[in-house]
């Protein structure tokens, strides 16, 4: 079984792979449905293939927005871009992307995205007969509902969600962000409107707000819980799915290098049928999160919204990046600041090589000691031991203890 990471960034691709990554998704700088993550250019396109065929891994190219006549011909130009580069997959949801794709690109395979929608086995026999490689599932069903596809159509591969955020429309086909900011969401610009916080206004009592709440009559639906299926993962792996995927383009490096390496471990474990320690599965509590779901796998599962708030929990503090290392001192490239004597941890792809330290020293870029770190600076951090490459440094939020499901 597959475990598909996301790739917003060259730099974030680079970390899923080599933190567990059997495959990565990406996009170009347009034709996918996160155009506010960083994105990669054609250069960085050919160099993420490039990069992830040496580690003999795969990348899938999302070119998943729903186009209008304008777009077409540049479409084009970038399949067959696609093509020359030997990407290994493309992620479509529309129809006429689609006809281009068979004419353009008749040597990559086509996994249908689940903005398309697909809830039946019907429905995913009518791509595999039109000549899609694989399913990306919708993420409205059960358990119970991809058993049926599965055993329908056992020679078709199928993708699911097992982590991360999820959209309140329909596998992602919202109108709220155009009709309230006038930013398309299907053509990759969501404003995310659904997270924001909404009153009621009575139209005879103007400056008269009455907060949207659920009661016992009705509920509050934008908000959703973050997908988490890694206590599923014995089912997911019983239905003979072909590939898992962490959502999730959008956050950042230690997201997802940290979920990776995360249900990387938990499938390994459950491969040689053994249990998944505790210590692994808190892990997915240790990224910043939503409440936690199983959404529309677990048929019981009654609350997929959280109706009190739409913050998110965050328990530990993404600290940096380690981008050089030299007998005991490293190069921090630092995203949040930290102080002399704090506790931190270094974290690598493999969970037996994390450590906790204390910050005993710390160097500017002048080699000059100093107190604090600041956020997107570059320090020198001595170390009792030496490292290993692809460190990320965190730091335990005190008093954030919230880590069940």
């Amino acid at each position: 079984m597959e475990l598909l990471s996301p790739g917003g960034s060259l730099e974030k691709l680079k970390y899923a792979i080599i933190y567990g990554a059997d495959a990565v998704y990406a996009s170009g700088k347009k034709f996918g449905l996160r155009s506010k993550s960083t994105n990669l250019t054609y250069q960085e396109l050919k160099e993420a293939v490039t990069f992830c065929h040496h580690h003999q891994k795969k990348i899938y190219i999302t070119v998943n927005i729903f186009p209008h006549n304008k777009h077409i011909n540049e479409f084009r130009t970038f399949l067959q871009f696609l093509q020359d580069i030997q990407a290994d997959g493309l992620i479509i949801s529309d129809p006429g992307v689609f006809t281009l794709a068979r004419e353009i690109t008749p040597k990559l395979p086509i996994h249908i995205s689940t903005q398309a929608n697909v809830t039946s086995w019907k429905s995913a026999e009518f791509w595999y007969k039109l000549g899609a490689r694989r399913i990306i599932l919708a993420r409205e069903l059960s358990y119970e509902e991809i058993k049926t596809i599965r055993n329908k159509i056992p020679e078709l591969e199928l993708e699911i969600f097992i982590h991360g955020a999820m959209c309140m429309a329909y596998s992602g086909r919202c109108l709220l962000s155009m009709f309230l900011n006038k930013r398309n969401a299907n053509l990759g610009n969501c404003s995310q409107p659904c997270r924001w916080k909404y009153s009621l206004l009575e139209e005879t009592r103007p400056g008269e707000f009455f907060t949207l709440e659920e009661d016992e009559n009705g509920s509050y639906i934008l908000n959703s819980k973050d997908l988490c299926l890694i206590n599923k993962l014995q089912k997911i792996i019983e239905l003979g799915i072909n590939s898992v995927k962490i959502e999730g383009r959008m956050k950042s490096i230690y997201y997802s290098a940290n979920l990776t390496r995360t249900y990387r471990t938990a499938i390994s474990y459950l491969k040689n049928k053994e249990s998944v320690p505790d210590s692994i599965l808190k892990e997915v509590h240790r990224v910043s999160h939503r409440h936690y779901t199983e959404g529309f796998f677990s048929e019981g599962e009654k609350e997929i919204q959280h109706y009190s708030s739409s913050s998110y929990i965050r328990n530990y503090q993404f600290i940096g990046l380690v981008k050089a290392n030299k007998d005991n001192w490293i190069d921090l490239e630092v995203k949040s600041g930290f102080s002399r004597d704090d506790q931190l941890e270094l974290i690598y792809p493999d969970f037996h090589n994390d450590y906790n330290f204390r910050v005993s020293e710390i160097r500017d870029e002048e080699n000059q000691p100093i107190n604090k770190a600041k956020p997107n600076s570059v320090v020198k951090l001595l170390l009792q031991k030496k490292t290993h490459s692809y460190g990320i440094v965190r730091k335990k939020i005190q008093g954030n203890d919230h880590e069940t499901l």
